[in-house]
Order: structure tokens, then C-alpha cells, then sequence
């Protein structure tokens, strides 16, 4: 099946080079052999060009934050590709960079020999800017695909204030777009066999071996931040997401509706590290929860922007698809429409009013930036969010907002705790730098949000969350065992 045409973007007005020796996949997003719209058109060009297919998937060391806990989990992901991929006539290319600057010139150099290349898009880091920036660079034709989500980017005719909103747009827009990737398009793949590239590269652009992307004495070495390390429980690759998902399926998923604001329970899917990395997408998550509930789109409900009755599902299925589809892509469409995605000013023009009049108002404490990452506060329950942070690279959904909100009490002003909840959540969170990270850290401070009253010291309008509201709503005793005061959280 081919890919949607809407999901194609050309980033550069240079032609197909039929001549040249093969279709070149430069993976950065979707880092994965199944279910992407990207590796589907690169094998489709392939084909329609009766040319061989390489696979460049690059690491570099002085990407934003880049640390031990983030190279690990991608290289883990690029080592699984690398078994899917010999077991194919396509040439897999995985490079982790050994020191900044070893890659320059790389890309350029393979795409020398491309027919086209093609890449893969996620809105809300560098990648984008990293890929218009290669699209004046390369001497052939750059396609970038986009398989982020249900709804097509392209489609999307603006940044939606409220989830709401882009709700009512997505249910009014999905039956257009349900054509999925194919699940494992390596299977039976009949492309010319690739040429062996390697012996032409420079030393410092040699592939990296397969071998030294699960070694630890190779991630030690490179010069990336090592005080963020790996989870210990957690590591990365199509597998091991697919593996989140189907426990998820048949542990979690019937308690979501009950258990999942409960951070005592594990009703949560863990996906979102896989999702951010692509070694797992939207389409076959989705997937499996339509097999689960036999599923067709005949039993689409009303498309008004109700959080409840569009799917035709069970409620766990309904609550799920909604932080899945509705949260997750709206995140992605601004990020994708706004340039400012990720400043404060890119919030909205209400919540900065209402934190520009409360600028000035006394703050009854206040923590400087090291005490935070290291969760020395007075608080016991942000203590235990910002632990679960630096030791498990994620927050639990229930406590993560008041986490950022408290950041926004106990900080001088809005931009300097905007700066903070950047910081730490980028810095520490397996699924940070993300469009949703982006949602997540804007939400604190109004983003997708409306005003609330009464209006409050510092706050202003912006919705309000406190520590005893959490202790009256939750259960949190296991929660504060879990990551109580043993040692500083750094």
C-alpha cells in the first residue's frame, strides 16, 4: 500500500538522480523496522527506481542533553535494528558518534550516491531545523515523511488552543486518515542487493559494529553527560516497546479507567519513551487496541469533541486512545505550526497576563535550581515526583503537573520557572525534548488550558494544584515508600 501523498513532504527542489546507486533512508524519528509510513516510502522508491536501499541511522554526542540514559536507550533500538535489517537485502548503516563534530559531512556524503533520500519527521526538538538545514546541503531530492500520528500534520490547518478543539477537528478528520503503515514490510522484500559502503567512508564516519551498541565500555567513552545514566529497568528497542504493550494490554489497560491517576498502581502503558524515540508508533498501538475491542470504524460515535463516545469502545479503551490521540497529537500540531513551541512566550496571551500581574507577588519559599534536581525541599511528595524523575527518567502522570506547579510557587518568576521545568524535565526524562514534554511544561503555566478562579497569589488565573489537594485525592502511601529520602535524588 502506498504511503498518503499528504504525509510526503519535499524539503528541497533538487530532482530524483536516477542514475546514481541506491535510495538512501535517513532515519532520525521513526527508529524502527515495523509499522513506518517512512521506511514504507523509502522501500517504495526503492522499488519504483529498481535501486538498493541504505539505512543511516546517525547518534550524535552534542545534541541538547544528550546523556548516557538517552544514548542508551537509542543505541539499544539501533541494535535491533540491526538484526531486523541483516535479515533483509537492505543496508543498515547505524553510526554513534565518538566525539562532536566526527559526523560533519557524513549525510552529504552518502547522499552523493542517492537516487533520493528520504527521512522521517517528529516536530518539537532540533531534528526539524537539523533537516531543512541538510535540505540545502544534499545534491538529490529530500523527501521527509511524517508518521507522528492518526492525523496527518499536513491536514492540520492550525495550532488548536485546547484539546477540545483539536478533539472536534480529529473525530470530524480521522475516517480520511486510517490507512496504517505496513506492520513488517522486511518480510519477503525482494530489493536489489545494497553495495558495501563502508569501505569508501572516512575512518571517523565508519559504521558503528554491532557488537559496541549494546557495550557499555563504548557508551562510557564518548563525551556525553554521564551523571543522568540508564534505567536500570528500562531499555530501548522495537521489542522491548512491543513487549510494554502487550503487558500493558493484558495487565494494565482494564485498570486505566480506576488506577491510572493512582500512583500506588502500574495502570500506566510506559510507552512514552518508545513513542519518543520511534521504536514503537501510534498506528500499531492503535492497532492492538482495535484488535482487542474487534473494532471497526462503523462504530464511530458523534464527532462533537466529547471525550467519551467517539471510539465505540470499552471505557479503558476510550480514556486510553484519548491521552494516545487527542493529548498526544495536539501537542505535536503545535509544535509543528509554531516556531515558539518552546519558549514562554509561545504561551498563551492570557496566562501571561495573569503571571505578568502576579509577577511581583511574595513567594513564602523559594528553592534555587540545584536544590530542586537534588529534591531537598520541604515538600515530601515533590520530593518523591522529583526522585522518581532522576532515578526512573519519568514522573507518574498524577503527580507530574504538580510537580511543575510547585516549581512555579517556589520560583522567582514565570520565565525563570519555565527555564527549571525545561531543564529538569529535558534533562532527566527518558520521554523529555518531546512535542508532549513541550504540552506537559506549557500546561503548567496555561497552555491548553482557560483561566480558573478565584484568583491566587502567584498563580493569578492559572490553574491551581497543591500538595494536600494530592494527599485528600490519592493514595500515596506506597508512592512515598517507593521514592522516600534515602539518598539526594543526584
Amino acid at each position: 500500500m502506498r504511503v498518503p501523498t499528504v504525509r510526503v513532504e519535499k524539503l528541497n527542489d533538487q530532482p530524483i538522480r536516477p542514475e546514481r546507486r541506491y535510495i538512501l533512508y535517513w532515519m532520525v524519528a521513526a527508529r524502527r523496522t515495523r509499522w513506518s509510513f517512512g521506511l514504507d516510502h523509502a522501500i517504495q522508491t526503492a522499488r519504483r527506481l529498481a535501486r538498493p536501499l541504505v539505512v543511516f541511522e546517525p547518534l550524535r554526542v552534542d545534541h541538547p542533553y544528550a546523556s548516557a540514559r538517552f544514548h542508551r536507550f537509542v543505541m539499544d533500538g539501533m541494535a535491533h535494528n540491526q538484526a531486523a535489517f541483516a535479515q533483509s537485502p537492505v543496508r543498515y548503516l547505524p553510526y554513534v558518534e565518538r566525539a562532536p563534530g566526527d559526523g560533519r559531512g557524513l549525510l552529504e556524503a552518502l547522499a552523493a550516491d542517492a537516487c533520493v533520500v528520504v527521512t522521517d519527521y517528529q516536530p518539537g526538538f532540533f531534528l526539524s531545523r537539523m533537516q531543512r538545514a541538510a535540505a540545502t546541503k544534499v545534491g538529490a531530492l529530500l523527501e521527509r515523511v511524517d508518521g507522528i500520528g492518526m492525523i496527518p500534520l499536513a491536514t492540520t490547518p492550525r495550532a488548536f488552543p485546547t484539546a477540545h478543539a483539536y478533539r472536534r477537528f480529529m473525530q470530524q478528520s480521522l475516517t480520511q486518515h486510517l490507512t496504517t503503515p505496513t506492520p513488517d514490510p522486511l518480510v519477503g522484500l525482494d530489493l536489489p542487493a545494497a553495495p558495501d559502503i563502508a569501505a569508501s567512508l572516512r575512518p571517523a564516519w565508519l559504521p558503528t559494529p554491532a557488537g559496541a551498541l549494546t557495550d557499555d565500555a563504548l557508551l562510557a567513552s564518548l563525551p556525553i553527560d554521564h551523571e543522568v545514566g540508564p534505567v536500570a529497568t528500562l531499555r530501548g528497542g522495537h521489542a522491548q516497546a512491543r513487549a510494554a504493550l502487550d503487558r500493558f494490554l493484558t495487565c494494565g489497560l482494564e485498570r486505566y479507567v480506576d488506577e491510572r491517576l493512582d500512583p500506588g498502581a502500574d495502570a500506566q502503558s510506559g510507552l512514552s519513551p518508545y513513542l519518543h524515540f520511534g521504536h514503537v508508533g501510534v498506528h500499531e498501538v492503535f492497532d492492538a487496541i482495535a484488535r482487542r475491542e474487534q473494532w471497526s470504524p462503523s462504530v464511530l460515535g458523534p464527532t462533537k469533541g466529547a471525550r467519551e463516545g467517539f471510539w465505540g469502545m470499552s471505557p479503558e479503551s476510550e480514556a486510553f486512545l484519548d491521552e494516545l490521540v487527542t493529548w498526544r497529537e495536539v501537542g505535536h500540531v503545535y509544535s509543528h505550526h509554531r516556531d515558539d513551541f518552546d519558549r514562554y512566550d509561545g504561551q498563551p496571551d492570557w496566562a501571561r497576563a495573569t503571571l505578568e500581574a502576579h509577577r511581583t507577588d511574595a513567594r513564602a519559599v523559594r528553592y534555587d535550581r540545584d536544590a530542586l534536581e537534588r529534591a531537598e525541599t520541604h515538600d515530601e511528595i515533590w520530593n518523591a515526583a522529583q526522585r522518581q524523575l532522576v532515578r526512573d527518567g519519568r514522573i507518574h502522570n498524577a503527580l507530574r503537573m504538580l510537580w511543575g506547579k510547585k516549581i512555579l510557587e517556589w520560583s522567582d518568576d514565570p520565565e525563570q520557572a519555565w527555564d527549571r521545568l525545561v531543564y529538569l524535565n529535558n534533562r532527566w526524562a527518558l520521554d523529555g525534548r518531546d512535542a508532549n514534554s513541550w504540552s506537559g511544561i506549557g500546561w503548567v503555566l496555561g497552555r491548553f488550558d482557560r483561566p480558573w478562579g478565584p484568583e491566587r497569589p502567584i498563580f493569578g488565573m492559572i490553574r491551581y494544584m497543591s500538595s494536600d489537594q494530592a494527599r485528600r485525592k490519592m493514595r500515596l502511601g506506597a508512592y512515598l515508600a517507593r521514592w522516600g529520602p534515602t539518598e539526594s535524588a543526584v
